[in-house]
């Protein structure tokens, strides 16, 4: 049963951090340190995660999954009345009558270190439980219910894209130049960020565009997945105002921006660096990839991100750990995410010896050449 339960542990992350919100001065701090030396730390120390595990019952793995939306919707709407000018009255009338909480009071107070770490820890979370597992759903492309909570759950980072063009066009075109979310050596996080946003969008609306042209649809049917995805999103973010008023509504955008953020550093991160000729089948040397527990745990096994891309159809309990013929990253996820955000020339000097490694031992002559370019 414990191979199921650490499955949960995203979702239960997610209730803590709520419940340590409403805890008041100092405690989202407390947690936010609290959680990232968790993490960095225990994949660093823990054991690596190699198994090869069968389940029989994967009903409760998608449970654990779907369980996000809920939980991710509550964290929004808790950040959004935090910081509403003026949040409803049924709402902190409520939580002082059902839990005896004192939310006015909680609300005043909270430092601005505190208020930075709610900020950082909610998009942290947008990434963890909407993003991830949106990530995994939309790849379920004939499961209608598994696409509905997939599209909702990738509404709170307003990547309605994401459904089209990672499944459509980065699957397809993963380390070739055309691929936005493939990062080329030396290049910088940040005008990466910018890049991949702008370049998928447009990706998204020509995959879309195309597949509307087939069925003989205008560009703007009601059934364009892009507007449709827009819609989400846009009502989340009318909800919030309505909750939160401007203020409320201006903070929901911001985690949103940061979780696109943080969802775009993965990415620079995952290819970073590799090249594929064209033509050329994808191949396990295409990506980068991480056995270390936590990270494997926290982000449904897209650590195991050469085989995502061998088959991606596969469910996040099916895929494989990285093999010995896969390249590798030397640190967790969020360890990795903290170095390129605000160490990028570390990370740069760190990755310039794995690709170093990687040109030797896994590139071919065409992709080795390419690279002395």
């Amino acid at each position: 049963m414990l191979k199921y339960l650490k499955y949960f542990i995203p979702a239960i992350t997610g209730i803590l951090a709520i419940v340590f919100f409403l805890m008041g001065q100092n405690y989202p701090t407390y947690f936010f340190i609290s959680w990232s030396i968790f993490m960095i730390l225990g994949d660093y120390v823990l054991p690596r995660d190699k198994e090869i595990q069968k389940f029989s019952y994967p009903g409760i793995l998608n449970f654990s999954i779907y369980i996000n939306l809920p939980i991710l919707f509550c964290l929004i709407f808790l950040i959004v009345s935090i910081f509403s000018s003026d949040p409803p009255s049924w709402y902190i009338n409520g939580l002082n009558s059902q839990f005896n909480i004192d939310f006015v009071q909680i609300k005043a107070s909270f430092t601005l270190i505190d208020k930075i770490a709610l900020i950082s820890q909610t998009a942290l979370f947008v990434g963890i439980l909407g993003t991830v597992p949106g990530h995994e759903l939309v790849h379920r492309k004939k499961k209608k219910f598994d696409m509905f909570i997939g599209n909702w759950l990738l509404a709170f980072s307003w990547d309605c894209t994401f459904a089209i063009e990672h499944v459509h066009g980065h699957h397809k075109d993963v380390c070739l130049d055309e691929d936005p979310a493939s990062a080329k050596r030396g290049e910088n996080i940040y005008l990466f960020i910018l890049r991949a946003t702008l370049q998928e969008q447009i990706s998204g609306w020509k995959i879309e565009k195309e597949r509307l042209r087939r069925r003989k649809l205008n560009m703007f049917s009601i059934q364009n997945r892009m507007v449709i995805g827009y819609f989400r999103s846009l009502s989340i973010t009318m909800a919030a105002f309505i909750f939160g008023g401007l203020n409320g509504m201006l903070i929901f955008l911001l985690c949103a921006f940061l979780a696109k953020l943080l969802l775009e550093s993965i990415n620079y991160i995952e290819h970073y660096g590799l090249v594929r000729e064209r033509g050329k089948r994808v191949n396990m040397r295409h990506s980068w990839n991480s056995n270390h527990l936590l990270s494997s745990i926290y982000l449904c096994n897209v650590t195991r991100h050469s085989d995502h891309h061998r088959a991606p159809n596969l469910k996040f309990w099916e895929l494989n750990p990285c093999p010995e013929d896969a390249p590798q990253l030397p640190y967790g996820y969020l360890s990795m995410l903290y170095l390129v955000l605000f160490t990028p020339f570390i990370y740069n000097k760190l990755m310039k010896k794995e690709l170093i490694y990687w040109d030797k031992n896994y590139a071919t002559e065409y992709e080795r050449s390419y690279n002395t370019q």
